[in-house]
């Protein structure tokens, strides 16, 4: 059985997978939030004039 994505311990529980509980599923919720985790982006990107990468048309 797969342990915990957060505290490695505990067995993941179905109800709460990948996580073993409320806790830690709450843990990592509260790191997206926080900006612990994050997607790197690459600055040498051109944006367009309204400011946003790539050139796609809305």
């Amino acid at each position: 059985m797969a342990t915990c994505a957060i505290c490695r311990r505990a067995p993941a529980d179905p109800k709460y997978k990948p996580f073993c509980s409320k806790r830690c599923a709450d843990v990592d919720l509260q790191r997206w939030f926080t900006g612990g985790y994050a997607i790197p982006v690459r600055e040498d990107e051109p944006t367009d004039e309204g400011g946003n990468r790539g050139s796609q048309e809305d």
